[in-house]
């Protein structure tokens, strides 16, 4: 391939596009591919984008296609990566915790770690009690953690491994210390989603942590309010919450923060263990005077052990995005701790209202519609609410019927989400024909969301839905793992995001020379 030497590398793009590369390509399709015509494929394609094949495709009841969530222990070692000192464990075969490492990996651009004790062929039929036994002594001796979390794969939950048993079996052989902390989760893939693999290892975490002393807890008596972020990829949500409590004057509890590990400098040493919840803090939460679940739709488990065996209120909260829900949580946060709330985070407030005042011409009748997981969706929903923007479609694949019936509540109190269809349980594959049948101004979801993007644009640019990159994951560009989605300052980036992406898509379209550039303006 001459086009390309060591002199002049040329990436994949305008690589591929040359003469050779493209003959190249075309005998391999005519060797070795059992390849339709390009006018079938078209065919096809343009039945896949008609209202017929939509009335079909939502009957469809055997097969998921593209399902816009992942599997459960792939949140669970999210949530174990936010505590000090902790090695995340998956109890599985070796290629599911490969996929949960590059997961990570290409969203966050940075080394996760995580271990499993490689199931295999045996194991399946055996059981895995002898890799649990070597594979936490193992992970002891060649990496010192503080703790070590469990969770597991769907080989170790067809066959029904006993995760305490094993765990308790492998301290009393000696493997790894009795006081060593293994907390554990049970996480089958084949059920639930990333959300409430999260959700069900915080819950393992302080089990272990507090259930032999809750008994003895004083509701209030450690003065501070403890704070449950649930799945969450934006590292600067954490940033933020903890910000908020400091500038207030409110002692806390962040149950989980990985903002630390997963935002490590390059100066020349690799921190495998960095920042996180300090165990000791774990000990002492059912001494606060209350615990504030972020993601309330995806953390039923543990508000239920919380609920159950804690005596704190657990009052109810909506997730801090946009205005009027931040101001709920601040009001919230001053209400319980007696701490008023501070001029500094009023200016920021005043300065996201004159944001929102100074955007609303261009995002106000705008069309969006969006999906992702059901915490983050409803709190990106309202906040389009409040900015007078119009949700067409909201989907969820990770939520339940109360959430959609929730949702609808709330897009029913507002003027401008009267039409909107809410959808629950589907896929992106649902999604493609919704933004054909009903085409919005504007996506907002994902990376996968791209391929719907680059559908919608063959079949003609009257027809494109361009993508607005908000949720997880997001592979194909970099750094937005780093902004901040929650408060007042979250809805400062959203807000921006929003209405640069509306003044683009004007720019694009008014750049016709002599003929649609009276409107290609300086100034908007």
């Amino acid at each position: 391939m001459a086009n390309n030497s060591v002199d002049d590398i040329k990436p994949c793009f305008p690589l591929f596009g040359e003469p050779e590369y493209r003959e190249n390509m075309k005998n391999k399709q005519d060797k070795y591919e059992e390849r339709e015509s390009m006018e079938k494929l078209e065919e096809t394609f343009q039945w896949t984008t008609s209202a017929e094949y939509k009335e079909l495709n939502f009957q469809r009841e055997a097969v998921t296609i593209n399902p816009a969530k992942a599997c459960q222990p792939l949140g669970a070692v999210l949530c174990s990566l936010g505590f000090k000192g902790t090695l995340p464990y998956v109890h599985g075969s070796q290629g599911c915790v490969a996929y949960f490492r590059t997961y990570f990996n290409r969203h966050f651009k940075e080394p996760v770690a995580c271990v499993s004790d490689s199931m295999t062929e045996d194991a399946a039929v055996f059981g895995g009690h002898k890799n649990m036994d070597a594979g936490l002594k193992n992970a002891l001796a060649l990496y010192k953690p503080e703790m070590i979390a469990v969770s597991t794969t769907c080989m170790a939950e067809v066959i029904g491994d006993d995760l305490h048993s094993f765990i308790t079996n492998a301290k009393v052989k000696g493997h790894v210390p009795q006081d060593l902390p293994v907390p554990s989760a049970h996480t089958p893939s084949f059920v639930g989603s990333h959300t409430t693999g999260w959700d069900g290892m915080l819950e393992g975490i302080i089990r272990y942590f507090t259930l032999d002393k809750h008994e003895s807890a004083v509701v209030g008596s450690n003065g501070k309010i403890n704070l449950v972020p649930g799945f969450e990829t934006y590292l600067g949500n954490y940033r933020i919450l903890k910000r908020y409590m400091e500038e207030m004057d409110v002692p806390y509890t962040l149950l989980s923060d990985p903002s630390e590990v997963l935002d490590t400098p390059a100066d020349g040493e690799y921190r495998m263990y960095v920042g996180g919840t300090e165990l000791e803090d774990v000990k002492d939460t059912p001494n606060a005077i209350d615990t504030l679940l972020l993601q309330p739709w995806s953390l039923t488990k543990t508000k239920k052990y919380l609920k159950d065996t804690w005596q704190q209120p657990i009052s109810e909260i909506n997730p801090p995005m946009g205005l009027k829900w931040t101001d709920e949580y601040l009001m919230k946060v001053s209400q319980l701790s007696g701490k008023p709330i501070p001029a500094s985070i009023e200016l920021e407030r005043g300065r996201l209202v004159d944001m929102m005042t100074d955007s609303h011409s261009w995002l106000h009748g705008k069309r969006f519609s969006l999906y992702g997981d059901p915490d983050f969706v409803m709190g990106l929903t309202n906040f389009l609410l409040e900015l007078g923007a119009e949700p067409v479609h909201v989907m969820s694949n990770n939520a339940n019927k109360r959430w959609g019936k929730a949702m609808s509540k709330i897009l029913k109190s507002s003027p401008y989400g009267q039409e909107t269809e809410v959808h629950v349980g589907t896929d992106l594959w649902h999604f493609r024909s919704l933004v054909f049948d009903r085409k919005p101004d504007f996506m907002i979801g994902n990376s996968y969301g791209k391929f719907i993007q680059r559908d919608t644009k063959h079949k003609g640019l009257e027809h494109e839905v361009k993508l607005i990159r908000l949720g997880f994951p997001i592979f194909d560009r970099h750094h937005l793992h780093r902004m901040t989605t929650l408060g007042y300052e979250g809805a400062m980036y959203i807000l921006t995001t929003l209405v640069n992406a509306v003044l683009e898509d004007l720019d694009s379209k008014t750049t016709g020379y002599g003929e649609t550039d009276y409107n290609y303006d300086l100034v908007r």
